[in-house]
């Protein structure tokens, strides 16, 4: 999809359209998630941090994101390309790959249906995708890449809408493009390539394999050799199975009081439990993540002798966690997941009577209280009430009910989904009050 997010926001609000639309979290914390066309004009992109982003575009309009949204049309589109063939790969909301070989008697040849599929999206959703058509998926997404509008300093310029790579074609598309292009070339793999005086694909492909392993490690050096060179074995993959669910926020301040951060806990405990529940899955590992104000980011995990999948029990494990570590230098950032999933594997449930250490832990002994026990198996006094939860926000919204220490004056201070992923939905009052 071209620019998703930000085109889902002119879309439910046409008053957008045509202007410098940025979707990401506000204040000096915030990065953006996604810029219109217009905005990229000005050279805002994913990824930076907003404060830099409205420097260079003042005129930007500013808006948190509702992830919710994109979610519900993200299913519309992905819905579209399964008209086409059942072998649809997500990668992202915004982005699948479509294995079309079986479907050319029903619908033609891959550019036909990559031209059908576009239209109908435009047709059914208001909005505008790119497609690459190629022999593997490497080529296919860089096509895709290809074929999107473009932005610079004259102007948006319509892209072409598809672009087809045909077999025998590989090598005269990839190798005049810049080796960031490729998979898994970041600034670190860059750099080193570049010190090679590596700086297009082509002249990566003339590389010797052996230099490559040499200055990238063996596993790195020969996959880029092999894309490089075109070679992409790799079939799509329309069941991958999810390997971890997890919530994280970015807060308008640093936090120090633990009391606090056990709140967030039990927030992100909450929303990650009722995720799990919904995708039918459990888990036996659950992370917590820390990032402190200097963007030192540590993780932590535990992993449980029996699957969990309630919010207390999510919550006690990440609690004990948060308590081996030391929360003195201020949180930036907390996050809480869960891994190891499996699809209907049991619960044992029984009461949490042993104290102790997990059979399990990436912990390690930390400057925290450690005052609660050790996490073990679900409580059992949780197994039907958690489904009762469920019931009951099926019935009258996810607000209707939640764990009593998350509630405020104003309700239930739950954890959506998406909810401050790009930073602080707008800049907290001590952040305002420390602006020079």
């Amino acid at each position: 999809m071209d620019a998703f997010f930000a085109a889902v926001e002119v879309l439910l609000d046409p008053s957008l359209a045509g202007r410098p639309v940025v979707v990401g979290g506000a204040g000096r914390r915030g990065v953006v998630a996604a810029a219109s066309y217009e905005a990229r004009v000005f050279g805002v992109r994913s990824a930076m941090p907003s404060s830099q982003a409205l420097r260079l575009c003042p005129q930007a309009v500013f808006v948190p994101g509702r992830y919710d949204c994109y979610s519900e049309i993200s299913q519309q589109i992905h819905a579209i390309f399964q008209a086409y063939s059942p072998l649809v790969e997500p990668i992202a909301l915004d982005e699948a790959f479509l294995d079309v070989s079986g479907a050319r008697g029903l619908f033609g040849d891959g550019p036909t249906i990559g031209h059908r599929i576009r239209r109908q999206v435009h047709e059914d959703l208001g909005l505008s995708a790119s497609v690459g058509v190629a022999a593997t998926k490497f080529v296919a997404k860089l096509a895709s890449e290809a074929a999107k509008p473009k932005a610079n300093r004259d102007g948006v310029h319509p892209g072409a809408g598809v672009v087809v790579v045909e077999p025998g074609e590989e090598l005269a598309f990839l190798h005049p493009l810049p080796i960031e292009a490729l998979w898994g070339v970041g600034p670190v793999t860059s750099s080193r390539l570049r010190g090679l005086g590596v700086t297009t694909i082509g002249q990566l492909a003339a590389v010797p394999v052996d230099t490559l392993v040499g200055t990238l490690g063996s596993a790195q050096g020969r996959h880029l050799h092999e894309l490089a060179w075109a070679r992409d074995a790799r079939r799509v993959e329309p069941n991958r199975a999810v390997q971890s669910i997890g919530h994280e926020e970015t807060y308008p301040w640093d936090r120090v009081d633990r009391e606090e951060l056990n709140r967030e806990v039990v927030r992100m405990a909450d929303a990650v439990a009722s995720r799990l529940r919904a995708a039918g899955v459990t888990g036996r590992t659950v992370m917590l993540k820390l990032r402190y104000g200097d963007f030192t980011t540590i993780t932590r995990s535990v992993t449980v002798t029996s699957a969990v999948d309630s919010g207390p029990a999510i919550a006690r494990a990440a609690g004990w966690l948060l308590d081996q570590v030391s929360v003195a230098p201020g949180v930036r950032l907390l996050g809480v997941s869960v891994a190891n999933l499996a699809q209907g594997a049991p619960t044992q449930l029984m009461l949490p009577l042993d104290a102790s250490p997990p059979a399990q832990s990436s912990a390690g002994p930390g400057p925290g209280p450690a005052t609660r026990a050790a996490p073990e198996q679900a409580d059992a006094s949780w197994h039907d009430a958690t489904r009762a939860v469920d019931r009951v926000r099926a019935r009258f919204g996810p607000g209707a009910v939640g764990p009593a220490v998350l509630l405020r004056d104003e309700g239930l201070r739950l954890k959506r989904q998406g909810d401050n992923q790009w930073g602080p939905a707008r800049a907290g009052a001590r952040e305002e009050e420390s602006e020079p």
